[in-house]
């Protein structure tokens, strides 16, 4: 019998105990193994539809979940809102209502309203995977980031982890935060102040305005890019003076004497928050961040439906 999670949706990091976690991590070290290999699909949710609902524009996130969905032989249906009857005015129950008539299983869902998918869940039977809501949450993208950590330096309890840049705007950020703390890490932001929120400590991370001394300080240098699309007045005077005093660079990285592990969720503002020669380093782990991200999502994909009794 496959082992359960102990929620039937995955909405946040916030509704994740720790060994969710770790079963999420296990599973995905299993279909790890399986995307390596000559053949790259099993037929684990044969039975199973899957929609994938985007609201939002996105690349990478989109693909890795089709991607995963294929590898388990899952039937998917691909819905984009650029081309739907939302432009038309249809409302998003409406829309998620017709879709599930033609019995759906599983919601993959991006949305620009933050708790759109918690409003999905409590209005269908379908399982709903947050695949990121406006700047609230992005559970997916901090489960590869973690797992990604734990590949490369071990356990992360006591780590120091440092998230630079744009933490305001960032729905990566909150979901690392927790994700990371539920995992025994210690963690900082680092940014120009306008970009971090002010409460933050509350969560229970310290706050460094000194790209330097963050460094110095972390095991892993998690950096994320200035969303320049959420933001409706400007938080920074030009992105040529945040790459000059927050932008990590070669030279910046060498000065640290420490093997620091780079990460990016993506897409990279090369030149602005990190320069090309550090994220093609060795000490970038961004491509393995890509491949990962296909086996936590296989590995999400199939504990939600053994909920449905479908695996």
């Amino acid at each position: 019998m496959t082992a359960r999670l102990s929620t039937k949706h995955l909405l946040g990091i916030k509704s994740l105990t720790s060994e969710d976690i770790n079963l999420i991590f296990d599973t995905a070290d299993n279909f790890k193994e399986v995307i390596n290999r000559p053949i790259k699909k099993v037929p684990s949710l044969r039975d199973v539809t899957v929609a994938n609902l985007f609201f939002e524009n996105s690349t990478r996130t989109r693909i890795s979940f089709e991607l995963a969905e294929k590898r388990l032989s899952a039937d998917v249906v691909n819905f984009s809102a650029a081309s739907s009857s939302v432009k038309k005015g249809e409302t998003l129950l409406d829309t998620v209502n017709n879709i599930l008539s033609m019995k759906v299983d599983m919601v993959v869902m991006r949305h620009p309203a933050p708790g759109a998918p918690v409003f999905l869940s409590k209005h269908i039977d379908a399982n709903i995977i947050n695949a990121g809501d406006g700047t609230h949450e992005h559970p997916t993208q901090a489960l590869l980031d973690a797992y990604s950590m734990r590949e490369k330096i071990g356990d992360l309890t006591g780590k120091n982890i440092v998230i630079f840049g744009d933490i305001l705007h960032s729905r990566v950020a909150l979901s690392n935060i927790l994700c990371l703390q539920k995992l025994g890490a210690k963690v900082k932001v680092c940014g120009p102040p306008t970009l971090i929120p002010q409460h933050i400590g509350q969560l229970g991370v310290g706050v460094e305005y000194n790209v330097q001394k963050a460094l110095e300080w972390c095991d892993v240098a998690n950096i994320l890019r200035i969303q320049l699309e959420r933001q409706d007045i400007k938080y920074i005077p030009s992105l040529r003076e945040y790459a000059l005093y927050y932008g990590i660079n070669k030279q910046l990285l060498d000065s640290v004497q420490k093997d620091i592990v780079v990460m990016h969720p993506g897409p990279i503002n090369r030149g602005v928050e990190i320069t090309s020669d550090v994220a093609d380093s060795k000490q970038s782990i961004i491509l393995q961040q890509v491949e990962n991200g296909v086996a936590i999502r296989m590995a999400i994909l199939y504990l939600l439906a053994a909920d449905r009794g479908k695996v």
